[in-house]
């Protein structure tokens, strides 16, 4: 049975959730450890402790953790290394940052974007933007790998009693120190952990257009998505992009407005359970995955869609 440890992505108050499916991916391979790094993270740690599955925590509290960049986390990381078979992370910004150089300085290969473990060394992964399955079978002694946070269930928050050590930190590399950070706020979901998420493409035409999708999207209490054609033309920030190199997610949801629906946009949502396109191009691709779809002028049905459910909530 392989020893794996699974890095917490966290912001020193709460766990993220692609830890929990990253936990949830590592328990099919053995005992899993997680590994808190951060600065007053405690109640991190806690949390981390209670998830189903975890047999330890190491807790790691510096000042240098609090905001970390890649580089100093990666070198905590490949210090503990010695101990486990298996590192893994989620296929996120936060993992798709950390765990190349991880694997870089144990002079392995990273395997990324699992979806399913066939065993310690042989893993399913996406290729060709989604559409195709490589299966991957390392010679590594060490594996480390992202996976895919929508292949995998989270593991349970609860339930878990796993044991909390504290170590201590490893010296600064001096590579790279953090200057700041701008987060954009907004009441709605978070986009890759949302139930249901509404998706605008180059078809609205503008970022004032864009309204169209957030009506619906209130009335949905859903999160807002973009393709990656809009977000390159302006009408909203990068952080709203679905795709092969935006966000992936799969929400029980997923309401694809004026997107055509090109492979590297199908990549990071066509595991969602349903999947609803509304474009006036009948041969557009997105239709080829969607389980429903309104062929017509979405300026005129969506604003009808919105309409019908304020009625249905105001009757």
């Amino acid at each position: 049975m392989a020893e794996v440890l699974v890095v917490a992505e966290h912001d020193n108050a709460k766990l993220d959730k692609a830890t929990l499916h990253a936990v949830g991916a590592g328990a099919q391979m053995g005992g899993v450890t997680v590994l808190v790094a951060g600065h007053g993270a405690g109640g991190v740690a806690e949390a981390a402790a209670a998830v189903d599955g975890v047999a330890k925590v190491v807790h790691v509290d510096d000042a240098m953790y609090e905001n970390p960049v890649a580089e100093d986390l990666a070198a905590l990381v490949v210090a503990m290394a010695e101990g486990y078979d298996v590192i893994a992370g989620g296929s996120s910004t936060f993992g798709k940052n950390l765990m190349p150089r991880v694997a870089a300085l144990l002079d392995v290969a990273q395997i990324s974007d699992v979806v399913e473990i066939l065993g310690d060394d042989t893993f399913k992964r996406f290729i060709y933007a989604g559409n195709a399955l490589a299966t991957v079978k390392t010679v590594d002694a060490k594996k480390v790998i992202t996976v895919r946070t929508t292949a995998f269930p989270p593991a349970a928050e609860s339930g878990g009693a796993a044991t909390v050590e504290t170590i201590q930190a490893v010296a600064p590399t001096e590579l790279a120190r953090f200057l700041g950070r701008e987060v954009s706020a907004s009441e709605r979901p978070e986009l890759t952990s949302a139930r249901v998420v509404v998706s605008g493409g180059r078809g609205l035409g503008s970022g004032e257009n864009f309204a169209v999708v957030e009506g619906l999207a209130d009335q949905l209490g859903a999160a807002v998505g973009a393709s990656r054609a809009a977000v390159d033309a302006g009408y909203v920030p990068n952080d709203y992009q679905v795709g092969q190199t935006g966000k992936i997610v799969a929400p029980e949801l997923y309401i694809a407005v004026g997107i055509s629906g090109a492979i590297q946009h199908l990549a990071g949502m066509k595991d969602s359970k349903i999947i609803v396109a509304i474009n006036k191009d009948e041969e557009a691709p997105i239709f080829q995955v969607a389980d429903y779809g309104l062929v017509g002028d979405l300026f005129q049905l969506v604003p009808q869609l919105t309409d019908a459910l304020k009625q249905s909530k105001a009757a």
